[in-house]
């Protein structure tokens, strides 16, 4: 398997983590992604969004950073980002999908480059945007983790799900534009946990080859 991506992408963060987790070492490309390296010809024809992360597995060529996982999950099922029970699964599923749906997408660098760029906002409006939507998300998740019992060490009892694999990238942003944690005591004790696994520290953007 070959993995593209860049260090400081938080969907291919939650690749990293994932093939962590699965014990799957796989050869890496790094695309700056500041720089438009993901917008060359070669890799347009490898992913025509020309966004990162990009799974090459054989004659497979997977892009969408849950569908890898989920597809890493059922190729490599021990030990399962999933649970056993069809509540469990849709409640991951709904944890992950707040990070991954409402927050990520309209918080990523394409966006932030097209408020400050052909929208003309200053960098400080660009990060109260970043913020307004972080915490908006955040407020969301913080409730539907304080609020079950269903949740545990992590996300969803005491084994680490796909619910963890995605919020913990997010949190990592999240944190790197200053925002204030505090409100949201659940998911930092959540993140935290993951943190001091081998798994997820190494999976950090600053551990990585193509750090800057």
């Amino acid at each position: 398997m070959k993995l593209y991506g860049y260090f400081r992408s938080s969907a291919a963060y939650r690749v990293r983590i994932a093939l962590n987790l699965k014990g799957l070492k796989v050869e890496e490309a790094h695309y700056r992604l500041r720089l438009k390296e993901h917008q060359d010809e070669d890799y347009s024809r490898l992913n025509p969004q020309q966004l990162v992360p990009t799974l090459v597995d054989g004659d497979m060529v997977l892009s969408q950073s849950l569908a890898i996982v989920e597809y890493l999950d059922e190729t490599h099922p021990q030990p399962p980002l999933l649970p056993a029970d069809p509540k469990g699964r849709a409640r991951v599923r709904q944890l992950a999908m707040v990070s991954a749906c409402d927050i990520h997408p309209i918080d990523n660098l394409r966006v932030l480059q097209y408020l400050t760029g052909p929208l003309g906002l200053s960098e400080a409006q660009r990060d109260t945007w970043y913020l307004h939507w972080v915490n908006t998300g955040f407020t969301a998740l913080e409730a539907l983790l304080a609020d079950s019992p269903h949740t545990g060490v992590y996300c969803h009892g005491d084994q680490v799900s796909l619910a963890d694999v995605v919020l913990i990238p997010q949190v990592y942003n999240a944190v790197r534009f200053k925002c204030d944690m505090r409100p949201y005591p659940t998911i930092a004790r959540i993140n935290a946990a993951c943190l001091a696994l081998p798994a997820f520290a190494d999976a950090v953007p600053e551990k990585q080859p193509d750090a800057e």
